[in-house]
């Protein structure tokens, strides 16, 4: 059986579309209220918080663990927040694509890995995204729901041949945990890793690069579940402000109560991202 080959995108050429900004721009007119309703607060360690676009001469490619079914659209809105100047895109299953198309105009391309030919053609497609420099390419290569605590699991190889097949882009580790903390909404919390440049490590195999790989994953996570375990909002830096509180009929009573008794009222039940 002939092995495929990913015929290398010739010059600028682009073989998955870029979003369009009016779609994009009304798309996130819906999200964040969207977020807002169902999170306390998305916030991100502020240790690892860029304050810059650290990789603007790259395409970025940003991997992350794949703990729920929210990770897309906070994806979504952590690229929008963290790098506003790049274009998203993310491979997604081509069944998956085929039933939800809106999806491919958020930056969203169809992918089938259980396949030489699929695995070929998100090479394909990823290294032509990866020759536009405002790019950044969101991947969850765990490749099914995991728990954040579960460490074991190899990442799809997928990840480290794009990897080694480009010599000029930057990968970025990010950990995800949603966690409970005060409130009766969910906390969803970030932490980015120690990123890695393509071009300073030519001497890396595929094997070396899943191992570097992985471990900047399995670091972050580590970071953010001790984070986590404190329970403290202080090393976080508060992307967006959701919903306080215990639901509107509960707390209005709390509201006439705290009227009849002349103390203010606080939604909140803690001093949690307030």
């Amino acid at each position: 059986m002939t092995k495929a080959r990913v015929r290398e995108p010739q010059g600028d050429e682009l073989l998955v579309k870029k979003s369009a900004a009016w779609f994009l721009g009304g798309f996130h007119a819906f999200l964040r209220p969207y977020l807002r309703r169902h999170f306390h607060s998305i916030a991100i360690d502020r240790s690892t918080h860029p304050a810059v676009d650290f990789a603007s001469d790259a395409p970025l490619i940003v991997y992350a663990n794949h703990p729920s079914w929210w990770d897309p659209l906070i994806a979504h809105f952590l690229h929008r927040t963290l790098f506003p100047q790049r274009h998203f895109f993310a491979p997604i299953d081509a069944d998956a694509l085929e039933q939800y198309r809106v999806f491919e105009k958020l930056g969203f391309y169809g992918v089938k890995l259980s396949s030489t030919s699929g695995a070929a053609s998100f090479l394909k497609k990823s290294v032509s995204i990866l020759n536009q420099p405002d790019s950044a390419i969101w991947i969850t290569p765990e490749g099914r729901f995991a728990d954040v605590r579960d460490h074991g699991a190899e990442l799809m190889p997928g990840l480290s041949h794009l990897c080694k097949r480009s010599d000029h882009a930057v990968a970025l580790p990010l950990a995800l945990e949603y966690v409970f903390w005060e409130e009766r909404l969910p906390v969803c919390l970030v932490s980015l890793g120690v990123p890695l440049r393509t071009g300073d490590h030519p001497e890396w195999s595929k094997p070396d690069w899943a191992k570097h790989l992985a471990g900047g994953l399995r670091d972050a996570q580590t970071r953010l579940a001790e984070l986590t375990i404190s329970r403290s909002c202080e090393p976080f830096d508060n992307l967006l402000s959701g919903t306080s509180g215990s639901g509107w009929v509960y707390d209005s009573c709390r509201r006439v109560k705290a009227m009849l008794t002349g103390k203010s009222f606080k939604a909140g039940h803690g001093d949690q991202f307030q």
